[in-house]
């Protein structure tokens, strides 16, 4: 009885277009049509349908240019709402104590499209203090959450941001040269934490460190950020640093890792 009613509700169309969904899990942020029909082992005409479906409803866009598809922005929402329901409370937990810990602002962010996503944040008590905006897209290469997320790439992966992003310069300490910038991800990959010193706003500086999941996978980053003034290199190599990364252990902990 069991069985049949598992077969009974199973649904061939939902299960492909979930398929095509799962092409977009690992470093491939943009996948062709030949590609995902060569992966899937499905004709052109049968994926392209379900793309064109997928993309009515937003959850995958297509870069007019290269021909290319990519997640949409409603998979960031579910992914948003996912990492609330799952555990963003019992983030927002270790975040607190991190603020208890060091009276300085606590940020847990996401990547989606190449952009850091701030998604929760716990203000320190401090009358100067930085307030990260929420749910706004920031740009990875200069910020301590996206550097720590983007030294886990793959190498193809972090080639074709360098080669396919603008590098624009925020302020006179954002690294702009590519060479110098690879150069910095992979220092930031062997610590387990990336420094960002004025790169996005003058003033501000921020720590930040990966969260992975059950499969070890980087799904997130940890940041803690506040006025330069209060984060000169020793407080943070012997304070921060090691609270942030604790951070991150035990919100990873919380996903399985």
């Amino acid at each position: 009885m069991t069985k049949g009613r598992e077969k009974t509700s199973y649904n061939r169309s939902v299960s492909r277009a979930l398929d095509v969904l799962e092409q977009f899990l690992g470093e491939d942020h943009e996948v062709g049509l030949t590609d995902l029909s060569r992966r899937l082992k499905l004709p052109k005409n049968n994926v392209f349908r379900l793309l064109a479906t997928l993309q009515l409803r937003d959850y995958i866009s297509k870069d007019e240019v290269t021909e290319r598809y990519r997640l949409g922005y409603k998979t960031v929402e579910l992914s948003q709402n996912a990492f609330r329901q799952r555990g963003l409370g019992r983030s927002r937990a270790v975040m607190e104590r991190l603020v208890r810990e060091c009276n300085e602002t606590a940020c847990v962010s996401i990547m989606a499209d190449y952009s850091v996503i701030n998604l929760d944040a716990v203000q320190c008590d401090h009358n100067l203090r930085v307030m990260p905006a929420l749910g706004v897209h920031l740009p990875a290469y200069c910020t301590a959450p996206g550097k720590s997320l983007l030294a886990h790439f793959a190498e193809e992966a972090i080639v074709k941001y360098a080669s396919t992003n603008k590098f624009e310069k925020h302020t006179p300490h954002t690294i702009v040269d590519p060479v110098r910038w690879k150069r910095q991800l992979r220092v930031i990959a062997q610590q387990g934490y990336a420094v960002e010193v004025e790169e996005l706003d003058l003033g501000v500086t921020s720590v930040g460190a990966p969260i992975r999941d059950y499969t070890s996978r980087v799904i997130g980053a940890l940041s803690i950020l506040g006025p330069s003034q209060r984060f000169p290199l020793e407080r943070m190599e012997q304070e921060l640093v090691p609270l942030l990364k604790q951070g991150a252990a035990d919100i990873s902990a919380r996903f399985g890792y």
